[in-house]
């Protein structure tokens, strides 16, 4: 089943029952034609979806997992809010009704309840807020430890490894196998206990999309009495993700990336029944208490106090403090439906073939795969001794690729086609 932009934001529309809210609705632009039948080998028909971004023309893109180029509705809302903003014309009326939208269009993403969402700056900021949240730092004198592993993202490895050292933390790092390729769940097990607080993954890991399966590092975790954090980053939007089939307990993620948002707003997951029973409140603000009454200015009605409220229990309310990135949100009010409905089996599926036949070809260059075969995520890394050629030949070719000391990260997505992934391959043949 497929969701549109229209559904989602007219259900907003109903929950609330605003005038703002199907303004929205009203407002969006026409659905991207899409034929969602499979065609040989499983392949979507309706793709390669070229025509909705402005990549310009001879340039191949291959690197989505570095930023995603935003879908053109997506660009156009942001335009459309910084004229609003620069005039004056923004209404204030409509903003809770997109917050919402914008947070059921992600929870249905993940198979959230959209009271389990919050907006978060980026990552990092997420993996902060459960960890603080969590006590980790006031907990690591009473001998709890963190299980983490080396393909997890190397900021939230930086966070882990200042507690360890200003804080004494037992911080467990399991090290992949295989060249540095993957992480063996039977490693995970020698060093989860019974004194495991946190265990904190990647779901894909950013370095070469190796993925773990989350539900068996969740139940590993949750047979210790372990809660699970997941940075989600380089799967949503491009892998389907379904938190409750996994049991992850927390999971957090950017826009900019497959989201096809913008840098300054992302989501935090958090599972309803651990808010405030297991993790706790680490910031406050205007959030924090949807009702907020003041009772000393005329006509307010009195009380023995200037202000009074009540806690909000949704994850917005434990995690988000002040002003949202409205920008941002309003280019998720368009991607978020546009990726619903092409589907993100679909975008996966389409993938595969451009992933099999890089896999394929590239080794015959000198290039040796860093990626477990079998792996569906959007990530495909090669190692390599020498980088400047490399990055030489991709410039001639005009070719955008990630490429690092020693290792070059291909990230098809959605407006790639065999051709690009041709033109990749000639650059070094």
């Amino acid at each position: 089943m497929t969701i549109n932009r229209r559904d989602l934001l007219a259900s907003a529309a109903l929950a609330m029952g605003t005038a703002a809210a199907r303004r929205l609705t009203a407002q969006l632009p026409p659905e991207p034609s899409m034929d969602h039948t499979l065609g040989p080998s499983g392949v979507p028909a309706g793709f390669p979806r070229k025509q909705d971004f402005a990549i310009p023309a001879g340039l191949t893109y291959i690197n989505g997992a570095y930023t995603h180029p935003m879908p053109m509705v997506a660009a156009a809302a942001m335009r459309t809010y910084a004229d609003a903003r620069s005039s004056f014309q923004t209404d204030d009326a409509t903003g809770g009704e997109l917050a919402a939208a914008v947070k059921a269009a992600f929870a249905s993403l993940i198979n959230a309840k959209p009271s389990e969402i919050a907006f978060v700056p980026n990552t990092s900021t997420g993996e902060n807020l459960v960890v603080n949240g969590l006590e980790i730092a006031e907990q690591a004198k009473r001998g709890i430890n963190v299980v983490t592993d080396a393909l997890h993202f190397d900021g939230s490895i930086l966070n882990l490894q200042l507690l360890q050292r200003e804080r004494g933390l037992d911080l467990r790092i399991v090290m992949p196998r295989d060249n540095g390729s993957r992480i063996d769940l039977r490693d995970m097990e020698k060093v989860i206990d019974k004194k495991t607080r946190l265990v904190e993954v990647s779901l894909v890991a950013m370095y070469n999309g190796f993925q773990h399966d989350l539900k068996a590092v969740c139940d590993l975790a949750h047979a210790n009495g372990a809660y699970v954090y997941a940075d989600i980053i380089q799967a949503a939007g491009a892998s389907p993700i379904d938190v409750k089939a996994t049991g992850v307990d927390f999971a957090a993620c950017g826009s900019f990336k497959w989201l096809m948002g913008d840098f300054g707003l992302g989501f935090l997951y958090a599972k309803e029944d651990l808010l405030d029973r297991v993790v706790h409140r680490s910031l406050r603000g205007y959030h924090s208490a949807p009702d907020i009454e003041t009772h000393f200015l005329p006509y307010d009605p009195p009380a023995p106090t200037p202000f009074t409220w009540e806690l909000g229990r949704n994850a917005s309310s434990f995690f988000e403090a002040g002003s949202n990135a409205w920008g941002p949100m309003n280019a998720l009010g368009q991607s978020l439906p546009y990726i619903a409905h092409l589907g993100v089996e679909n975008i996966e599926a389409w993938r595969q073939p451009l992933l099999a036949r890089l896999r394929d070809e590239l080794p015959r260059f000198g290039f040796q795969p860093a990626t477990p075969p079998g792996t569906r995520s959007a990530l495909l890394t090669f190692t390599f001794k020498d980088r400047a050629p490399v990055v030489e030949r991709l410039r001639r070719a005009n070719v955008d690729a990630r490429v690092g000391q020693n290792f070059i990260r291909l990230s098809p997505s959605v407006y790639n086609d065999m051709a690009d992934v041709e033109r990749l391959l000639g650059a070094f043949a």
